[in-house]
């Protein structure tokens, strides 16, 4: 087996964990993981897995800019991220976000290094179409914006590119090792940790045109997104913007009725948005996975019911 250094920046969150377990099942364990260790509760999300190093995410971007010798680099997974959608201090974003993930692209680039970095769904924002165009990417937060910026730094890069460089628009993940992730980690999370707790189901009432809980969200299990990767891992031939989801809306009832059959009890409620939220709200989001069929990719993805029951399995264990 090639025993190349693989990097994933982000390795102790919530997917780029997970990715790190898909890796050590195909046998890779030469693996740097980059990542903010600030909330040390997430070193539960590497413990039982094998890598071969840790650096803090500042340490390896100073490294990077002065060029010091990391060895031979098979890829880099770029999976770190500001990912709190309700954060709304530009700066900050646009510095973890944007300037960061610049200049890792350049560094990936002159060394020829194949990159695959987490884009977002919030690039859609308020657009009724998921495709991967300019026309449709109207995003409503400061996180969405970030990402949907350096989207378009890659596209122009693109035609002149010396390595293969995979943007994915994750929709909204779900799965194991998403705890640290507090008001960001999943719906499922939450209403099974209510449920846990003794209290009831929560979710918003009706808004957007749909009634409670009826907002429809392209819901993808994290496995589901670290096949995605690995894919382009595999296939090298292929660089672009692709959709990272399930192709299929389902309402947030969905998860909620999973989430309560898993259980075997529960009851649902409806309530307000918070304050200002409602307007910066995607109601509705469906990946379209035309150009990630197009580019190869094959498998089928979980549905709520499947992926939430394999979830609950492991998060109740």
């Amino acid at each position: 087996m090639n025993d190349q250094l693989i990097i994933v920046t982000g390795g102790a969150g919530f997917i780029g964990s997970n990715l790190v377990r898909h890796l050590n099942a195909r046998g890779h364990t030469n693996i740097l993981v980059v990542d903010d260790m600030t909330d040390g509760h997430k070193f539960a999300n590497l413990a039982g897995l094998q890598i071969a190093d840790y650096l803090d995410k500042d340490e390896f971007l100073a490294r990077i800019q002065c060029n010091a010798d990391l060895g031979e680099v098979q890829a880099v997974f770029h999976q770190g991220a500001c990912s709190t959608t309700t954060e709304w201090n530009g700066k900050y974003m646009m510095d973890v976000n944007y300037e960061y993930s610049k200049q890792l692209l350049h560094w990936c680039q002159d060394h020829k290094i194949p990159l695959v970095y987490a884009s977002s769904a919030a690039v859609y924002g308020g657009s009724e179409k998921f495709v991967e165009e300019f026309k449709h990417e109207k995003p409503l937060n400061v996180y969405g914006y970030s990402k949907y910026l350096f989207d378009q730094y890659v596209r122009r890069l693109l035609p002149k590119a010396t390595a293969p460089i995979v943007g994915l628009r994750y929709f909204n993940v779900y799965g194991p090792n998403e705890q640290h992730k507090a008001g960001m980690a999943s719906v499922a999370f939450h209403l099974n940790k209510q449920l846990k707790a003794g209290e009831v189901c929560k979710l918003f009432e009706g808004s957007h045109g749909y009634g409670n809980g009826g907002q429809l969200r392209d819901f993808i299990h994290v496995d589901d997104v670290c096949k995605v990767n690995l894919f382009f891992f595999d296939t090298p031939s292929q660089s672009g913007i692709f959709n990272c989801g399930s192709g299929r809306a389902q309402p947030f009832n969905d998860v909620a009725n999973a989430v309560i059959a898993w259980h075997g009890r529960g009851k649902l409620e409806y309530v307000p948005f918070p304050p200002g939220l409602k307007e910066a709200y995607q109601a509705h989001t469906e990946a379209d996975l035309s150009q990630l069929r197009a580019a190869g990719y094959k498998d089928s993805f979980l549905d709520v019911a499947t992926g939430v029951k394999q979830y609950l399995d492991v998060l109740n264990r």
